[in-house]
């Protein structure tokens, strides 16, 4: 092959390597349902991140690799998208909680027991979910007519009700404090232990193990304090019938 053929070939080459560089790759066509995934999970992280006041679309768009105007044609309003996010999920987590764990325990007699392995696995339900809950009892600070709040999560007022019918159940008689309060301070205190864990509980102050033995020794205490009340209740004295009291007195 003579050199001018050789040049012509080289550059002819050079000009499609040129072209394949320079021409952008056609990104695969994305079903609807996978760019609503998408967003969803990349909304999730910013709003878990920086709460719904400082979550920007313009950033969860980023994040799912979608145009903004995208977030808009599918969930309408960055409030609509918090609620799909944020707020839904976290309603059937607690459902599927519930439903797993608020149950009578086999033995009643072991009723503390089962409340001891019941507080730990909720603290590691509360670990589990922390940036959701945090994104809510923030939104529930800033609170609009859009925007929904831990308040507005029926799942965990279903949560409190069976929490308290289950306590109730497994303590007839009198009580020293009210299980409606007893569930709902027992929840905002590991709520609080855990997100708050990094201000509350500094390096060396405690292990895991010890906040966890804590958090649950002080919970414990409110079953306690029930049940102190319901064994110094004066017994009733059932009525004797004429022969019985005959022999009492005979005695």
């Amino acid at each position: 092959m003579a050199i001018s053929e050789k040049r012509i070939l080289s550059k002819a080459k050079s000009r499609v390597n040129l072209k394949a560089r320079t021409t952008p790759r056609r990104r695969p066509r994305r079903s609807t349902k996978e760019v609503i995934d998408r967003i969803l999970d990349a909304a999730c992280v910013e709003f878990e991140q920086h709460g719904y006041a400082g979550a920007k679309t313009a950033a969860i768009a980023r994040k799912a690799g979608v145009a903004e105007p995208l977030i808009f044609n599918h969930f309408g309003s960055k409030a609509k998208l918090f609620h799909d996010s944020i707020f839904k999920p976290l309603e059937q987590h607690i459902l599927d909680f519930c439903a797993t764990h608020l149950v009578d325990p086999d033995n009643p007699d072991s009723f503390r027991d089962y409340t001891r392995e019941y507080i730990l696995k909720l603290i590691q339900f509360i670990e589990r979910h922390s940036r959701m809950l945090t994104s809510l009892a923030a939104a529930q600070m800033y609170r609009s007519d859009q925007v929904q709040g831990l308040s507005q999560v029926e799942s965990l007022n279903s949560y409190f009700s069976q929490a308290t019918a289950l306590a109730n159940k497994n303590h007839p008689g009198k009580i020293k404090i009210d299980f409606k309060l007893l569930g709902r301070v027992s929840f905002a205190t590991i709520l609080a232990c855990v997100i708050f864990k990094d201000w509350l509980f500094p390096d060396g102050l405690a292990s895991e193990r010890e906040i966890t033995a804590a958090i649950i020794g002080f919970i414990l205490e409110g079953l306690s304090a029930n049940d102190q009340a319901k064994s110094s209740a004066p017994r009733q004295v059932r009525p004797q019938s004429a022969a019985g009291a005959l022999r009492t007195t005979r005695s």
